[in-house]
C-alpha cells in the first residue's frame, strides 16, 4: 500500500472528512485528495501536520490503522493482524505489546502529547535502559574481591 492509502485509512478510522482533516492540517482539500489518490507526494511537514491532527505519531502514517488496533483494544477475542500484512518493526512492537501493553500505551500517550520535555525524558530513560541491556554481566569468578553479590535464590 502507498502512504496515500494509509493516510486515507487513518482519516476514515478517525471519522474525519477530507475537508475537516485538510482544514485542521492547514492544507487544501484538493491536495489531500491528490495525496490519497497517489497523485501527489506529501512533504515531511504535511505528514507531521496530518499526524498531529489525527493524534498519532507521524511514523504511524506509513502503516495501516489495523496494525495498531490491538494496542488499544482488549485482548479478548481480538483478531490480530497477520505478520505478512505489517512491516517487521511494527511486528516486533506488537509482539512486545502482547507481553506488556501498558508500556506501549504509555509511550504512545507521550508521543501524542508531543511535549518536547516529556519526549526527551522518555528518550533518555529508554537510551539508558538500552545501554544497560547491552552490558554483559561480569562472571562471578572475574569480579573484584570484596564485591558482594546477593544470593539468587
Amino acid at each position: 500500500m502507498s502512504i496515500g492509502q494509509f493516510i486515507q485509512g487513518w482519516r476514515v478510522s478517525r471519522n474525519q472528512s477530507i475537508q475537516s482533516l485538510s482544514d485542521a492540517a492547514g492544507i487544501s482539500h484538493i491536495f489531500l485528495e491528490q495525496i490519497e489518490a497517489d497523485q501527489a507526494d506529501p512533504t515531511t511537514g504535511t505528514i507531521e501536520a496530518l499526524a498531529s491532527v489525527l493524534r498519532i505519531p507521524p511514523s504511524w502514517l506509513f502503516d495501516s490503522p489495523r496494525s495498531f488496533e490491538c494496542l488499544f483494544a482488549e485482548s479478548d477475542g481480538m483478531e490480530e493482524p497477520q505478520a505478512s500484512q505489517i512491516d517487521p518493526v511494527t511486528e516486533r512492537i506488537l509482539a512486545g505489546s502482547r507481553t506488556d501493553r501498558s508500556l506501549y500505551v504509555l509511550l504512545t500517550t507521550l508521543m501524542q502529547a508531543g511535549d518536547p520535555r516529556f519526549l526527551r525524558a522518555a528518550e533518555m530513560s529508554l537510551r539508558s535502559l538500552v545501554k544497560q541491556s547491552r552490558e554483559t554481566p561480569v562472571p562471578w569468578q572475574q569480579r573484584p574481591s570484596g564485591h558482594f553479590e546477593p544470593p539468587s535464590d
